[in-house]
């Protein structure tokens, strides 16, 4: 048996194992990180596929011991990773799984095709990816899911990385052997969670999955409402199951968000940027987060603009809130619940930021953790009032 170290997900590892364990074997049985799948275990059909100091690599035909002191990074190491969001969005949007075996691997051998190519070539990315074996899907929404993250990225003037963002020559893993008169290599700047969920680098911008637009309005002037935003400690009073984890900066806020839904709880725990606009009256708030329960996963934007009515005396705020959502709990959202509990909230948080605004104590105004079973009945009530109130209509 041998003590094998090594970084993974970000993490350092320490751990014995046979000198002939494999890699995927190593995370999977050593480690649980069962999201890296085992096909061929020949190096053939890439469902191990692994990132080792930052290259894609077959797990199965890598010894552990072979990677002392490198970077591993297996397909839950990527949760947040911005382009594995992208690609996850487009994956579902096109249709690009089916029994899902593949797709850890096919995704980590995709990520790096969006970093390196220039452009969405078909013929390029098909060839860039022949590596990864399919028996589901005929590889077209694949391809198509691929392209569409190119197009989308290179569209938001973001440029390709000249070899992935590789800074040394060598086979997969030699990174982490340097000659003594060697310099490292400049650390790579991934954005990726922290060990505590918050991701420690730029927050980065995203197209979301779903937008749902809302708007209520505020019986006080425009610019109070405006530096009620600014407050954010307020804000997060005001918004429910939200809580927040650290002392809060102009530009930046980190905190968690309570959610039960049904049996399940969900915490998300991450990190928002803050973005306001005096002249408009206007801001935005893009964060991200994860809950590791139930191995899920969010990226949210909310976009408000304060409009002045009634001469001023009042304000209606209008919200624009767009998310992604992946793992365990996008299995359960629907659009039309998500829409009916999203008026809910809104709704809660216009009261409690109104109470809050007049002078309550934090005791009135505090929000309860988000309850499913409370929000649906209300929403299920709200129905049958409208179809009841429908069928009063003369035909």
């Amino acid at each position: 048996m041998n003590t094998i170290a090594l970084n993974v997900n970000r993490r350092a590892v320490e751990v014995l194992a046979e000198p002939r364990t494999s890699l995927a074997d190593f995370v999977r049985d050593k480690l649980d990180l069962i999201g890296t799948h085992l096909g061929c275990e020949h190096g053939v059909c890439g469902a191990c596929t692994v990132l080792l100091d930052g290259v894609p690599a077959r797990s199965c035909i890598t010894y552990a011991v072979a990677c002392e002191g490198a970077d591993i990074t297996t397909i839950e190491g990527l949760d947040e990773d911005e382009v594995m969001v992208e690609l996850r969005g487009a994956f579902t949007r096109e249709h690009a799984l089916q029994c899902g075996y593949c797709t850890p691997g096919m995704l980590v051998s995709a990520r790096d095709l969006v970093l390196r190519l220039p452009d969405a070539d078909e013929r390029r990315i098909r060839v860039g990816l022949s590596g990864n074996l399919c028996r589901c899907t005929g590889y077209v929404g694949i391809v198509r899911a691929v392209q569409s993250v190119i197009e989308a990225r290179r569209a938001r003037n973001i440029a390709p990385q000249a070899d992935g963002g590789r800074t040394i020559l060598g086979p997969v893993g030699s990174g982490h052997a340097l000659d003594s008169n060697e310099q490292p290599p400049p650390a790579r700047q991934d954005f990726a969670p922290a060990s505590d969920g918050v991701a420690p680098g730029v927050i980065p911008d995203f197209i979301p999955a779903t937008v749902l637009e809302q708007r209520f309005t505020l019986p006080h002037a425009p610019a109070k409402v405006f530096a009620m935003f600014d407050d954010i400690a307020g804000i997060a009073a005001c918004l429910p199951g939200v809580s927040l984890t650290a002392p809060p900066s102009p530009e930046r806020v980190e905190g968690a968000i309570r959610v039960r839904l049904g049996p399940i709880a969900a915490a998300f725990e991450g990190a928002a940027r803050v973005e306001r606009d005096p002249a408009t009256l206007s801001g935005r708030i893009i964060g991200i987060g994860t809950d590791r329960r139930s191995h899920s996963a969010t990226q949210g934007e909310i976009r408000y603009r304060l409009v002045p009515l009634d001469g001023g005396a009042a304000t209606t705020v209008e919200l624009s809130i767009g998310y992604t959502l992946t793992g365990m709990l996008a299995q359960i959202g629907r659009p039309g619940l998500v829409r009916d509990l999203a008026r809910r909230l809104v709704a809660e948080f216009a009261g409690n930021l109104d109470r809050h605004m007049s002078g309550a104590s934090p005791g009135e105004a505090g929000p309860a953790e988000l309850s499913f079973w409370s929000i649906v009945s209300g929403v299920v009530r709200a129905r049958i009032a409208r179809f009841f109130g429908r069928g009063d209509e003369p035909g």
